[in-house]
């Protein structure tokens, strides 16, 4: 856990806790098809900063901390499928 860069972990708390007031805790868990949207969103969001927007304007929380969020979600619904 020491290896873990904090500053870069808490924004991606803050997107998760945003996500979390604007719909419901796990509601990421609910999405239909999260594989093509989980995607689709971290696509949008790195494009986003690649053209140098840093900051999305919806949520107020860093494009890359979204993207980050969008991929651990994929990343556990791989997981949890494998088992």
């Amino acid at each position: 856990w020491s290896l873990l860069p904090t500053l870069a972990i808490q924004a991606v708390v803050g997107v998760l806790e945003y996500g979390a007031q604007k719909y419901a805790p796990e509601n990421w868990r609910k999405v239909e098809n999260a594989r093509t949207r989980y995607y689709d969103a971290a696509m949008r969001h790195i494009h986003s900063w690649w053209l140098g927007e840093q900051i999305d304007v919806e949520s107020g929380h860093h494009h890359l901390a979204h993207a980050i969020c969008c991929l651990i979600f994929l990343l556990a619904v791989e997981l949890e499928d494998q088992h």
